[in-house]
């Protein structure tokens, strides 16, 4: 669940938007479609996108993984911006908020590049890792049930081969994590996933202040 970038002023926002922001016209017209459906907030800023896109150019990976990909903007960036024999897994559970980004994969050129795999993310990513082997991708993204974090992103590293990359959205929480007086179950949840994430030697660590927040861990 990601808005705009956290505490970044209208005005501010609106010269980063205009002066470092190339959104292509398929991403806009998914983004504004996104913004009539129930739940568009889960959607990514597009600086967040751009700021994707620049990583997934820079580091050209062969294989990488989505854990929640509601309408398709992420994965529309991380596609578009992958050599041409790159492959995305796409692990998502619903299939109506699925078909929308089936659509705009499809108008990009890019479907070839997208294994969809509908259902339960634990099960999705289990089942991932026993086909295709630990140790075998290069780039992660989990935007997805935050109380399943923790298992995600230990799943992640056992995709990933050394070297590769784990993003982690949502992980400032609009803010919340660093209010102490706020208990919401959510809110625990990622606070409780950024304290691991600290603590974990097998990855180095940095944390974007980026959309809601990206956490970006590479793996050792």
């Amino acid at each position: 669940m990601s808005r705009e970038t956290l505490g970044l002023g209208e005005t501010v926002r609106d010269y980063l938007l205009d002066k470092a922001v190339r959104e292509p016209d398929i991403l806009r017209r998914l983004r504004e479609e996104t913004a009539t459906l129930s739940g568009a907030q889960m959607q990514i800023a597009p600086e967040q996108g751009a700021f994707m896109t620049m990583l997934t150019e820079l580091l050209a990976p062969r294989r990488a993984v989505e854990i929640g990909v509601f309408t398709g903007y992420s994965s529309l960036c991380v596609a578009m911006a992958m050599p041409d024999d790159g492959a995305l897994y796409a692990l998502d559970r619903n299939d109506e908020t699925a078909a929308v980004a089936q659509r705009y994969w499809q108008e990009a050129g890019v479907a070839d590049r997208i294994s969809l795999r509908l259902g339960d993310g634990v099960s999705s990513l289990n089942a991932l890792i026993e086909e295709e082997g630990e140790g075998t991708f290069d780039l992660a993204f989990i935007d997805a049930d935050k109380g399943n974090y923790g298992t995600y992103f230990d799943g992640c590293l056992r995709l990933l081969r050394p070297g590769g990359l784990i993003m982690v959205d949502n992980v400032l929480w609009s803010g919340r994590v660093a209010d102490p007086a706020d208990q919401e179950n959510l809110t625990k949840a990622i606070r409780a996933f950024n304290d691991k994430v600290a603590r974990d030697e097998r990855v180095s660590l940095c944390m974007v202040p980026i959309g809601d927040g990206v956490t970006m861990a590479r793996k050792r």
